[in-house]
């Protein structure tokens, strides 16, 4: 089918993933799957976040990763930031995007970044401020995220409202993309397309990205649902590595496999290589044999449909 729509992926597996089991990946391990990956025709990963290592020594290497990441071809390298002190040193790093955490719920907010939102509304507005101040040579994407748009395990479901309210204070703000996040899985088909067609109608032509977890087994009914309504970027992880914290026993991202697989079927453009893909998820999976209860995914036990090809 020639001239497809185009749809655009973006991988979590090394910072969702990560930061959500116990066991620390060496930095070469790490380089290798970033390497891989992109090789498949992944076009961004986010390949580490920007905190305290005491808070997450599996991030602890965050300034070798990035560099590192760099050396791959036409890969846009990502990391998440939560905050200016986070962005100063991912922007020393190399980083390309910086992809700002923040929580449409007080109480995540406060639980995950230990401040209140109108104080990361504030520094993300300093973040954008200096990075206007710096060469253009070295100045990063920076995409302002809402956490929780759908509800939080501390607060429960919160009012829809409240992420167009914030959507629209980050574009005032200068964002260069927002990104929505269904965190811990309250998200549904209805409530997706609600609650984007709020933040779109803010966005005006500003990218809008999509994060869903399959906790409760909806994550790829939202990615239709977030289609119906326009949005074609989406993040997910290699075999639905990663989850929340402040939501034990949540099984995590959406899978990248059955993700692009959905988006391919349906008539997408992602530019992956699904079958190369399926190949680098085998090798990830080996790299991390403690955590193979982490790992999820339906291509990953039926397969690809006999005669498989790119639509």
């Amino acid at each position: 089918m020639a001239n497809r729509p185009r749809a655009f992926v973006r991988e979590m597996g090394l910072r969702d993933g990560l930061q959500s089991i116990r066991t620390i990946m060496p930095t070469a391990t790490k380089l290798d799957w970033i390497a891989r990956e992109a090789a498949c025709g992944v076009p961004e990963i986010e390949v580490a976040s920007f905190v305290p290592a005491r808070l997450l020594p599996q991030m602890a290497d965050a300034a070798q990763v990035v560099p590192g990441a760099r050396k791959v071809p036409e890969l846009m390298v990502s990391v998440l930031v939560p905050n200016m002190r986070g962005a100063q040193d991912a922007i020393a790093a190399g980083a390309m995007k910086l992809n700002y955490v923040m929580s449409v719920s007080e109480s995540h907010n406060m639980a995950n970044v230990r401040r209140p939102v109108s104080e990361s509304l504030a520094d993300f507005g300093r973040i954008v401020e200096f990075c206007k101040g710096l060469d253009p040579t070295r100045r990063p994407i920076v995409a302002g995220g809402l956490a929780t748009a759908f509800g939080c395990t501390i607060e429960g479901p919160i009012p829809e409202e409240r992420s167009r309210e914030l959507a629209a204070q980050l574009v005032e703000l200068g964002a260069d993309e927002i990104i929505v996040a269904d965190t811990v899985g309250y998200g549904n088909p209805a409530a997706v397309r609600r609650i984007f067609a709020g933040v779109l109608a803010e966005a005006g032509e500003l990218p809008v990205a999509a994060h869903f977890h399959d906790t409760r087994g909806v994550g790829l009914a939202n990615v239709v649902a977030a289609l119906d309504q326009g949005i074609v970027r989406f993040d997910a992880s290699l075999g639905g590595l990663g989850g929340c914290p402040y939501a034990p026993g949540a099984s995590g991202n959406i899978v990248m496999e059955d993700l692009v697989f959905l988006l391919e079927t349906m008539g997408y453009a992602t530019g992956v290589d699904l079958t190369k893909l399926i190949e680098v998820r085998k090798v990830v999976q080996a790299s991390l044999a403690d955590e193979q209860k982490q790992f999820h995914g339906a291509l990953s036990q039926a397969g690809l449909p006999k005669n498989y090809a790119h639509v």
